[in-house]
């Protein structure tokens, strides 16, 4: 059940709304539903490119992720599967009993954890830039970095050099991601970020038990979110389709849109998937 409560504009041509247990959203179009999960430190105006393409073919829903823009923070300790279980909550809320689910990043995570936790629920799933068995020079690096999220020193420059590389930061998405990090709120960024760096392997042995098509996809410079993770996936699911955009990084979604459309477009049509 929803609340009447709606908040600030968007940007998006629409207002928030929010859900029972404190889930921010946006949705526009019609069709069958589509949920969109942004990244950690992001907002849900981060897949603007991707609501503005594909509401004219189903109805998009796009939601803060818990602690970030206007959705209400889990408990500090919050694991990815209760992100998950968040994620099962939301689809309670809207009454969605079947949903196509595309994450990006932290998103992806979630969005991997919902296809192998709540069977034909997800209709189809679509993993953007998404990590799989972190080797263990990555885990320690990123889980050493939750440790000084966790402390209240969060970096800014150093996120948007690895997702953006250098060279980059007169480009207007780069200001625009830089402006959702200084906004995030430090202990709902924390507490996504932890469960972000312990993430990696919690649902990973679970993709043979994925039967709906399944599209991994991520930027062919991605130093975290790595094509091989991608197509490891991908050889893992039954129904599994790796796509890689070359010469593009982790925030490939926004520096990269028309090609992520079209891509999202065909998964969307069920053309490209792996029999």
């Amino acid at each position: 059940m929803l609340q009447s409560e709606r908040t600030e504009t968007t940007g998006l041509g629409a207002r928030r709304a929010r859900t029972a247990h404190g889930a921010a959203f946006v949705e526009t179009g019609q069709g069958e539903p589509l949920v969109l999960i942004h990244g950690v430190g992001m907002r849900l105006e981060a897949w603007a490119p991707q609501i503005a393409a594909l509401s004219s073919r189903c109805r998009v829903i796009a939601v803060d992720m818990p602690g970030h823009g206007e959705s209400d923070r889990l408990d500090r300790d919050a694991t990815l599967g209760d992100f998950v279980a968040w994620l099962g909550a939301f689809l309670d809320d809207l009454k969605l009993e079947r949903a196509n689910l595309a994450g990006h990043s932290m998103g992806a995570l979630i969005a991997g954890g919902a296809a192998a936790s709540f069977g034909e629920r997800i209709r189809r799933v679509a993993l953007l830039n998404g990590v799989y068995l972190r080797d263990a020079d990555a885990k320690a690096a990123v889980v050493a970095r939750a440790r000084t999220i966790g402390k209240g020193a969060a970096d800014v420059d150093g996120p948007l050099k690895r997702w953006f590389g250098e060279g980059s930061e007169t480009a207007p998405v780069y200001e625009l991601t830089r402006n959702w990090l200084q906004a995030v709120d430090p202990e709902g960024y924390a507490t996504a970020y932890n469960a972000f760096a312990h993430g990696d392997d919690v649902y990973a042995a679970r993709w043979p038990e994925v039967r709906c098509p399944a599209l991994f996809l991520t930027g062919s410079e991605d130093p975290n979110s790595t094509p091989e993770m991608a197509r490891a996936m991908a050889a893992a699911a039954p129904c599994g389709w790796a796509q890689i955009i070359e010469g593009h990084r982790h925030m490939v979604n926004l520096t990269a849109p028309d090609a992520v459309n079209a891509i999202l477009a065909e998964w969307l049509s069920g053309e490209g998937e792996r029999s």
